[in-house]
């Protein structure tokens, strides 16, 4: 019999703001990027690795062609088919596009990528102001769902752009959010067809895998779904042996006093992160690289997983690589948060702690899927 390849298709999801825009010029400072946070990040206990220092990559500015060159290169180095950047729409507003833009438009990098619609207002919630809104997100309706689609055409028809069975792949970050998602779903479908595609693959995220008892992709005529570990925006987390931590009045003040953030293990988070097994096939695993928002959110709401090792990384990756192995190999997708969320500690790029410890991981883990049976 003859022995068959086994591989997987791990895409890492990318972060575009590491450039100068006006819109944070005028809400935060002049200069503002996402390496303003990650700067100034201070240890807030004992043991707590403040500020991460980036090692090959440097403190990059996405405006230049290099800077995305040698990212792209790195991944392809270690394994990883593709990016999946974030990309902001509100109601025809663009906004942090301008380093997929320049790879879109210039075709350099050679890399795959697909796109992730970060579908949520921005606020200040970062420095706990949550109720302050810099950009709200709206819905306008069908007609705004048309511009939209038809504004990311010319992305879906790049060579570039990551498909599932030959439809490109585009990931909504927040479904519940759409107040019609059913709607937004059928309208693409029916676009993607109009404009000659093969269709088009549209995933939600969830949370948790319980966040799928109040949905599920079939629901919302979605084709699939992320599930990955709970982080809360309120610096809670979701354990995934049923206990549900959530944060009372009385904790953040006593967290307040202290001036510590909340602090999970790592292991224990992501130890039984893609139930229910084995995981739909309506699944795929999102594996959390590292967590540690405390350079945005400080004490006040910050979250922190410790103890994740590149060992325990490898664990949590093999874990989601087995739940899709044994599909079609277009559906061995498996994804990784985050490329380069260096202001939540969560990255796979190089830094000065572990070197491409991270990366050597992913790789090995690839290679061996890759290896005959």
């Amino acid at each position: 019999m003859a022995s068959q390849q086994r591989k997987v298709r791990i895409i890492a999801h990318y972060l575009p703001q590491y450039h100068p825009i006006p819109e944070n010029d005028e809400w935060w400072e002049k200069g503002f990027t996402e390496w303003t946070h990650v700067t100034r990040a201070k240890p807030l206990f004992r043991g707590h690795k403040q500020p991460k220092f980036p090692a090959d990559l440097g403190y990059y500015d996405l405006r230049l062609p290099e800077s995305r060159i040698a990212q792209a290169e790195l991944a392809r180095q270690y394994g990883i088919e593709g990016f999946c950047y974030w990309h902001y729409w509100f109601a025809g507003r663009r906004i942090l596009e301008t380093p997929f833009s320049e790879v879109l438009e210039s075709g350099v990098p050679d890399f795959p990528f697909c796109l992730a619609w970060a579908n949520h207002s921005w606020s200040a919630a970062w420095v706990g102001l949550p109720d302050k809104v810099f950009l709200e997100q709206t819905y306008p309706g069908p007609k705004d769902y048309e511009a939209h689609f038809y504004a990311l055409l010319p992305a879906f028809n790049d060579h570039r752009y990551i498909t599932v069975d030959g439809k490109p792949l585009f990931i909504v970050f927040r479904p519940t959010h759409l107040p019609e998602p059913r709607q937004f779903a059928d309208q693409w479908h029916c676009l993607a067809e109009k404009s000659g595609l093969k269709g088009i693959f549209i995933m939600g995220i969830c949370c948790s895998p319980w966040d799928m008892s109040s949905w599920t992709p079939g629901d919302y005529g979605f084709d699939g779904c992320l599930t990955t570990t709970g982080l809360s925006p309120t610096g809670s987390s979701l354990l995934h042996n049923n206990e549900e931590i959530t944060l009372d009045k009385l904790k953040i003040a006593i967290r307040s006093f202290f001036k510590r953030p909340v602090i999970h293990d790592y292991t224990k988070c992501v130890s039984n992160a893609f139930s229910p097994s084995p995981l739909p096939d309506y699944c795929f695993p999102a594996v959390l690289s590292n967590w540690d928002n405390t350079p945005r959110h400080g004490f006040s709401r910050g979250l922190v997983y410790r103890g994740c090792t590149p060992e325990a990384f490898r664990k949590h990756l093999r874990d989601g690589i087995d739940k899709v192995i044994e599909r079609p190999i277009d559906h061995r997708l498996v994804f990784i948060r985050s490329w380069n969320e260096w202001a939540e500690g969560n990255y796979l790029e190089p830094d000065h702690e572990y070197g491409r410890a991270f990366l050597t991981v992913v790789s090995d883990e690839v290679n061996s899927c890759a290896e005959s049976e």
